[in-house]
């Protein structure tokens, strides 16, 4: 194994922490690829590439795709696509609700599919986006309020004595974090961003802000075998993946590390994977390198997409919630996920060279389906194929209590994945066109 599962688990944890929205992501990925010597590349330029160099774009500062090139002509794409969101509260325009007279909360809006329990009563804070105006343009800046802000009280037992019998969240009413006490002060809300920006309240045009968990990631267990921590789904994936390709070596394909934003509520953006964002790049490479398109549609038949996306590992308390015969757990390696409906893109082919991948890399590995009588959740690899049609396995690691703002997966599962991910990025996929294929 090329990673010592307890210092990957360190780092991870550290990238989780110093990334509380998909922003910090992208900008934290970024860093550490200018480090290791990819090249930026910005879309509203030409780009000049050069075999074996390496590079990376950014659309909307919430979206990613880094690669490299081999040193000859391409023979196909190795692809592995994660995303950065996980489901949130989005702080509304005009936040501030002013109580009784009394206090103030935020008024906010639910981002994805969430379970709501488990923000209350925790530690709370504010990062996200502020566009700001400045010597006649419109600049972006990053936020984050970094200390204990606001926390969403829960209603007593004494006043609602059936809370414990199963509760229906109302986002409007329930989940409403506190921020203050009322004072004279107004827009302090606001004025608090504004400072964190360092600019005033007058220069701020608008912002995409989100409410984060504050509570940093940890290792649990009798032998720490479990880590826990905020966006595990899906940061534990593009981390991964970034560890791969910043640690592979050159292939004949050209390897791509994709980073997306916006899946946990249908990739329907220009920076997910429903828009154009790989297909543009894939574009401006096959220019740049001066690939015919008759030769371009050759290279897809021989490429290849990892989507990867975490999966559900069978729970303690409920394992008859689980497929009674793929029961993905933690610590067992990575999850090949199926679906009939093609939620997930894996079929016959794409999940055999996944397991080629997995031997070649020594890694476990295990499979997934939900119960027939239950519906399963979608990912990105299905979508993405909409624009780039090649093959494509859908992936995940196990965990547990999956959108929750704290959730729990094995910490032998990130050093696996990130070996399957070097091992990826270092290969390349031949096919002949006549159902078989090559792992080279």
């Amino acid at each position: 194994m090329f990673y010592d599962a307890h210092t990957i688990n360190q780092e991870l944890l550290s990238f989780i922490d110093e990334s509380p929205v998909s922003f910090f992501a992208v900008r934290n990925m970024s860093r550490r690829l200018e480090e290791a010597g990819f090249t930026r590349l910005l879309e509203t330029e030409s780009w000049q590439l050069q075999p074996g160099r390496a590079y990376y774009v950014t659309r909307n500062d919430s979206a990613i795709i880094a690669f490299r090139l081999p040193e000859g002509a391409p023979t196909g794409f190795q692809i592995m696509a994660s995303h950065a969101d996980s489901p949130v509260f989005r702080i509304k325009t005009n936040a501030e609700i002013t109580v009784n007279n009394a206090y103030v909360k935020l008024n906010v809006e639910r981002y994805g599919g969430m379970l709501c329990a488990p923000w209350m009563d925790r530690p709370l804070s504010v990062a996200g986006r502020v566009m700001v105006q400045e010597d006649g343009a419109t600049k972006t800046r990053l936020v984050n309020i970094d200390r204990d802000l606001l926390m969403i009280p829960n209603l007593a037992i004494h006043m609602d004595r059936t809370a414990n019998d199963g509760h229906k969240f109302n986002a409007q009413v329930d989940m409403l974090p506190l921020f203050a006490q009322v004072s004279d002060a107004k827009d302090r809300f606001l004025s608090l961003i504004a400072q964190a920006a360092g600019t005033s309240s007058e220069n701020i045009l608008d912002t995409d802000l989100y409410l984060y968990n504050r509570m940093k990631g940890t290792f649990y267990g009798i032998d720490n075998e479990f880590i826990a921590d905020s966006q595990l789904d899906d940061l534990q994936c593009a981390f991964s993946s970034l560890r791969g390709i910043l640690d592979a070596a050159p292939s004949s394909a050209v390897a791509m590390h994709c980073v997306f934003d916006n899946e946990e509520v249908g990739s329907g953006t220009k920076q997910g994977a429903d828009g154009t964002f790989l297909q543009d790049t894939m574009a401006r490479i096959r220019e740049a390198l001066g690939i015919g398109r008759q030769a371009f549609l050759s290279l897809l038949a021989s490429s290849f997409m990892v989507s990867a996306d975490n999966a559900h590992s069978v729970h303690p308390n409920f394992p008859d919630k689980a497929d009674p015969t793929n029961r993905p757990v933690m610590n067992k390696g990575i999850v090949i996920k199926y679906s009939a409906n093609q939620k997930y893109t894996t079929d016959a082919v794409s999940g055999a060279l996944m397991r080629m991948i997995c031997r070649k890399a020594g890694v476990p590995y295990q499979t997934f389906a939900n119960r027939s009588d239950l519906a399963g959740g979608s990912t990105l690899g299905n979508i993405s194929q909409a624009h780039v049609s090649v093959n494509t396995v859908d992936i995940g690691l196990p965990q547990l209590a999956m959108h929750s703002p704290y959730e729990t997966a094995g910490a032998k599962d990130t050093a696996y994945l990130a070996e399957e991910a070097r091992v990826f990025f270092s290969s390349a996929v031949k096919a002949d066109g006549r159902g078989n294929y090559q792992l080279l």
